[in-house]
Formats: C-alpha cells, sequence, structure tokens
C-alpha cells in the first residue's frame, strides 16, 4: 500500500497549504473519506469547518455541493423538485430537477439549525445515498460523502440531532480552537488579499479504487473480538462493565460502531506500512468511532461527564489478546 500512503500524504500536505494546524483532525478526515464514511465536525462558529470542507473539495478532485441548514429549509430545497417544463417537441412535461445532494462531496452546513423533517430526508440520502420522489429513484453520483458541521447543542436556535442519524455519520470529530502559533499563523495567512492555489491530487476514480483495495485488508478474529468487546462495554447492561458507564450511560454503541472502528482501523493500518490489521489501529479510530453513538443518560448529563473520558477509561479496561495472553 506504498503507493496509497504517498498519496494520502499528499493530499494531507497540499490541503495545510491552506488550513492552519488541525493535523490529527485532517488525518481523521481523510480516513473517513477512504473508508467511504460520512463525517460530522462539530465546534464553535468560526474555527474553519466551512473552509476546511471546501479545501477538501479542491485538493481531492470532487464534484461540492453545499446546503447552508436553516430553520425554514425544506427537503425539496436539498433532494430536488419535480418541475413542468417544456420537452424537445413542445409538450409539457414533468422533469426531476436535481436539488445539491447530487454532488460527490456535499457540506451540510449547521446541520442541526435544520427541522427534523429536512434532517429525516437527509438521513435517507445518506444512508440509501439515493433519493425517492414521485415514485421515481434516483441514483446519487459515486463517491459520495456527507460533510456535515454543528455548532454545539448549548448554542441558541439548534434542533439536537436524533440518535439514528448521529448513527450514520461514521465519525464525529472535534474541532478545537487553535493554540497561539496558530493563530498568530492564520493572522498571517488570511488578511491579504490572495489565497494559496491548489491542485487537485486525486479524483474520483482514484477514491474508489483505494476504498476497495482498503477493504480487503485483514482483520484477524483476536483483533475483531477486541473491537466487539469494546462496543460491548459501551452497553450499561452488560455484565462487569465499568463502574461508569452503568452509571452514566443510558445507551452504548451499535453494530455501526464497530463497522466504523473496522473500517478505520484498516485505513490506519495502511498508513503504518502495516499487512494486517492491529488493536493499535483500532484504539486510535474509537473515539472519533464512538462518541457520538454513546448516549448519556440524565445523571449524566447534569454531571456534564465527558463521553471522550469514558472511552478512554474503556480503552484502559478492555484488554487486547496481548495482554490477555500475558
Amino acid at each position: 500500500m506504498s503507493p496509497f500512503r504517498t498519496l494520502f500524504g499528499q493530499l494531507k500536505s497540499e490541503m495545510q497549504k491552506a488550513i492552519v494546524g488541525y493535523d490529527h483532525l485532517l488525518t481523521d478526515v481523510l480516513v473517513a473519506i477512504f473508508s467511504g464514511g460520512h463525517v460530522l465536525l462539530e465546534g464553535v462558529p468560526g474555527l474553519g469547518k466551512t473552509f476546511l470542507v471546501r479545501t477538501l473539495s479542491q485538493v481531492i478532485g470532487l464534484e461540492p455541493g453545499r446546503v447552508q441548514c436553516t430553520p425554514d429549509l425544506m427537503p425539496a430545497d436539498i433532494l430536488g423538485t419535480h418541475i413542468v417544463n417544456e420537452n424537445e417537441h413542445g409538450r409539457r412535461m414533468m422533469f426531476f430537477e436535481k436539488g445539491p445532494v447530487f454532488k460527490n462531496l456535499l457540506l451540510v452546513d449547521e446541520i442541526n439549525r435544520a427541522t427534523p423533517k429536512t434532517q429525516a430526508a437527509l438521513l435517507e440520502v445518506m444512508q440509501e445515498r439515493a433519493v425517492t420522489t414521485g415514485g421515481e429513484r434516483h441514483i446519487l453520483p459515486e463517491p459520495f460523502f456527507v460533510l456535515a458541521t454543528q455548532n454545539p447543542m448549548e448554542m441558541e436556535g439548534t434542533y439536537p440531532l436524533p440518535e439514528a442519524q448521529l448513527d450514520r455519520f461514521m465519525f464525529k470529530i472535534r474541532v478545537p480552537f487553535p493554540d497561539l502559533e496558530s493563530l498568530v499563523e492564520i493572522s498571517r495567512r488570511t488578511t491579504g488579499f490572495t489565497e494559496p492555489k491548489l491542485e487537485p491530487i486525486s479524483n474520483g476514480a482514484d477514491i474508489i479504487r483505494l476504498q476497495h483495495e482498503l477493504a480487503q485488508m485483514p482483520v484477524a478474529d483476536p483483533v475483531a473480538h477486541y473491537a466487539s468487546r469494546l462496543v460491548l462495554a459501551t452497553h450499561p447492561e452488560q455484565p462487569g462493565v465499568l463502574p461508569e458507564v452503568k452509571r452514566f450511560v443510558a445507551y452504548g454503541s451499535s453494530p455501526r460502531g464497530l463497522q466504523s472502528m473496522i473500517r478505520g482501523a484498516r485505513v490506519w493500518a495502511a498508513l503504518s506500512g502495516a499487512t494486517a490489521v492491529s488493536t493499535d489501529d483500532i484504539r486510535a479510530v474509537a473515539h472519533v468511532a464512538l462518541r457520538h453513538r454513546i448516549i448519556l443518560n440524565f445523571e449524566g448529563e447534569a454531571q456534564q461527564v465527558k463521553v471522550d473520558d469514558v472511552i478512554t477509561k474503556l480503552l484502559d479496561q478492555v484488554k487486547t489478546p496481548a495482554m490477555e495472553a500475558a
């Protein structure tokens, strides 16, 4: 997988011409892309989430689309609608006017400002990768990715995403506030009138080919068992779980959390030059794959328990195959 490692590094370096810092964030986003998954980016306004997605579309060579979510946004505004128009013979007929979702890389900006009705329409698009309207099924272009941004839930005027919709995102990545050095560099790069010229490094065909190759990366049974035990350890009703899980967690991860860890770990293994997935690769993606799939109960919310801290403790508690053998 040496060509993949080279391409991954080129994509990241090209993006860093425009984006200051966020090294781990860029890695996680690219891992999700090559795993074929959707990404939810969470952070307060003004941290460059939208700019990151725009930069990614330029570098990765995919056709971008954008939806700016507002409370009055309707499903037809993103999916498309039937309109009456004349055909080449002058007869009036119904035609389907495609919406912005018919792009390779869809940016859904401030997704938690859309109403549940519009969120449900987007849910179908993410899962089925198709739009059904007027009895017709329209297949979305391949590859297709949704990169959604959202503000933290305490921001005003937001509709919390339902658990079913959250589960459709492969990764949930938190966008941190820049440190001092990054802020200084941002002031240097972004206060002029010129922007860095970014070159496309890949295209849709390359992405699809590499996705198929990465999916063949073997996962040994002990590694799959370890990932499965991690998922079971997030469920409070399981015997022997962490006291924090039993006390503060209402619902644990779904099987999609396991799928996300395995798919993401395959990319991590390829990046390290390995020929098979290890438990270290599983641990590398555990936080981004599980943090939105562990739902706190009322006490956990009231105590302001951090899900990331719970996951860290799970990684310390659940033994790897090497630890069990020792």
